[in-house]
């Protein structure tokens, strides 16, 4: 049982863990609320220090928005993808 007892808690904390990744991606949709939730944080990006993983970000933004106008919805998911990835870096 003493063995046990850490492999469950270290099993509950990586469930914690997991979990927000799985959620973040299965909320992303290529739609104009998702557009408008990552616009509006690339424009809470301010400073030098974020300029080009804000100028990054913009361009995937422009990109998924072509692809979304094209009904490209693969496309579309993976460059706001893109969008948040280069928001975080």
């Amino acid at each position: 049982m003493n063995m046990l007892k850490p492999i469950l808690v270290a099993s509950a904390f990586a469930i914690l863990f997991i979990q927000p990744v799985f959620a973040e991606d299965a909320m992303m949709k290529c739609d104009d609320a998702s557009m408008m939730k990552i616009q509006s944080e690339m424009q809470a990006m301010t400073g030098d220090a974020m300029k080009d993983q804000k100028e990054m970000a913009m361009k995937e933004m422009d990109m998924a928005k072509e692809a979304m106008k094209a009904n490209k919805t693969d496309d579309c998911m993976m460059h706001m993808e893109g969008a948040m990835k280069a928001m975080k870096k």
